[in-house]
Order: C-alpha cells, then structure tokens, then sequence
C-alpha cells in the first residue's frame, strides 16, 4: 500500500537539486561501464531483446482487475513553454459530399514529435554520443535525409513487459518534485521498499515526478530549463538490474543537467550506451491513482510505437493493465 506521510518523512531522500555535480571524465567512465555494445542480437533492438515470452506471460500475470490506464498526453496543438513545437490537427473532410452515401469525416494530424508536448518513444537512432550511436555505429553514415539504416523504430516492434512505477511523490507524501529535482540509485530503493515493489529482469521503469499535476495547479514552465528527472548516478543500478525500458512524466533527465557539456546525459546513457529505449512524456497522474487503489505499483505495460523505417521514434500512447 501507499505509505503514510509520517513514513514517508522517515525514509525521505535528501537532497534537492540537480547535484552532484559530474564532470565529463567521470560522465565518459560511467558510459563505458554501462554499456552494453556487442551484446545483443539483432543490435538495433537493443536491450528490447532481453524481454522473452516469459517475460510477457509475467507480464500478464499481473493483470488481476482489468483496469486499463493509458498513459499518453492529449495531442497538443497548443504552443507554450512546454510545447514549443505544436502538433497539427485540422479536418480534410466535413462530410459535405452529397452523393454518394455514406458521408465521411477526415482529418490530418502531423508533429514533430521529439519535444516536450508529445507523448513518444525514442529509438535507438534518435540519440548519438560523440558521434557514435549504440553498437558503435557512425552516426553519419547511418542516418540522413532519408532516415536511419541502424536503431530505427521500425525494428523495435512492440514490447509487452512488466512494468513498475516509481511513484516518488507518494512516498514522499507530496504532490510533486519540484522542477530541478534530481532523483538518485538511494531514491529508488526507498521508493522500492515503501511500495513494495522490486525492479526485475526485463522490466519496463517509469518515474512519476508530479510533472503533469504540477502544470496543471501551477501553469507551464520550460522542462529544458527546470525539470526532475533521474541523476546519472541512477542509471548503473537500473543497468544492474536489467531493465528493458525507462520513461516518465519528464523525459528522464534532470534539468539543469549535472554533467559538464551534457545537455541530456540519461538519454546519452540509456540510448546510446546501453541500447535502451526511453518514454518521454507520459501522464502518469491516473496511474498514481490506480495503483494506490490497488495498493501495488507493477502492472502489465504494453508500448506500440508506429511501424515508420527509418523512424528516430514514434508518438505512442502506452496503456498499462492493471
């Protein structure tokens, strides 16, 4: 069950900031100890390759009352701080053709997705790290005005795996991190002992910071600037542990970034050193709900991206059955 706010003062995490501080030598050493280079077979599925048939059958196995929660923000054609690239959204066809019957209703949608408005996957093409994105590969030659050859979405498939939130502000008794707040390895198995839950083999991560709720009761402000997210000091456990995939109601990182010369350093960790697709963008506020209803925070999560070659990634909107 969700944990009362007096437990939760008892094990809070400390710290508040975006800190430590990572400078790029120690950023480059923890990239070549979490990467996973030469593993994995086909390369460009990455780490989506650890999740077998068992894995979906655990999955499934989580499903106890039916409830289905989706996870994606609406399609935003609004411009703000938060979503400085619109998505488009107009009708083509109003039904005003006479003959012959039925009539029809069109319409056309269109985003650039990789931003801060759209809910969406990001391949393993969408990020390189001193040139070079997962495997090794140039990044150069293998993605140009045509697309990506390696790490496309279009090779990743679909993923049905266990997922868990880490619900952060439930333990914490709060509605939401403040923007800037860094998240730690220590956090995380606070958050896995307060909600009694273990991180597996496979697994699908998602970490709730109250974002959503945040710009709701607050108004918009610029993530590129301020937002919680995971530290990098995170990101060997999540390694350790053997996950398939990480996501939130941000996009990962925190920001102000800790690292030297690295604006989205999680992303350079988890994409480009250990294969590892992430969510951005979730709204993960109805299932805070449902799974403080149901007292348990795993649940079966399915992602299907769009089938798009050469694809740096997809708007999705992921559901998760509880």
């Amino acid at each position: 069950m969700s944990p009362s706010s007096a437990d939760a003062a008892n094990t809070a995490p400390t710290g508040v900031g975006n800190g430590p501080a990572v400078s790029r030598r120690e950023f480059d050493a923890l990239f070549e100890a979490v990467r996973t280079w030469g593993r994995w077979s086909p390369a460009d599925r990455g780490v989506w390759n650890r999740v077998t048939a068992d894995h979906v059958r655990r999955a499934a196995a989580c499903v106890r009352t039916g409830t289905v929660v989706p996870l994606a923000l609406p399609w935003n054609t609004r411009p703000g701080p938060g979503n400085r690239k619109p998505a488009l959204h107009h009708m083509t066809d109003l039904g005003d053709v006479e003959a012959p019957e039925p009539s029809t209703h069109k319409d056309f949608i269109a985003a650039d997705y990789h931003g801060k408005g759209i809910t969406h996957l990001d391949a393993l093409c969408h990020i390189a790290y001193r040139g070079q994105l997962y495997d090794g590969r140039t990044a150069h030659e293998v993605v140009d005005a045509a697309g990506a050859r390696f790490g496309a979405v279009s090779t990743l498939g679909s993923l049905v795996t266990r997922g868990v939130l880490l619900d952060l502000p439930a333990v914490l008794g709060i509605h939401w991190l403040e923007p800037g707040r860094a998240v730690h390895a220590k956090d995380i198995v606070v958050v896995e002992k307060a909600l009694d839950v273990t991180i597996g083999d496979g697994d699908a991560v998602l970490l709730r910071s109250g974002h959503v709720r945040r710009r709701e009761e607050l108004g918009a402000w610029d993530p590129d600037t301020a937002s919680a997210g995971f530290h990098v000091d995170a990101l060997p456990l999540l390694a350790e542990r053997g996950i398939a995939l990480l996501g939130g109601d941000g996009d990962s990182d925190v920001r102000p970034s800790p690292v030297d010369g690295v604006h989205s350093p999680v992303h350079a960790l988890a994409v480009a050193a250990m294969g590892m697709p992430l969510l951005d963008n979730l709204d993960l506020e109805a299932l805070s709900a449902a799974t403080a209803t149901a007292g348990r925070y795993d649940f079966m999560l399915v992602v299907a991206p769009l089938n798009v070659p050469g694809g740096t990634g997809s708007p999705v909107n992921p559901v998760a059955v509880l």
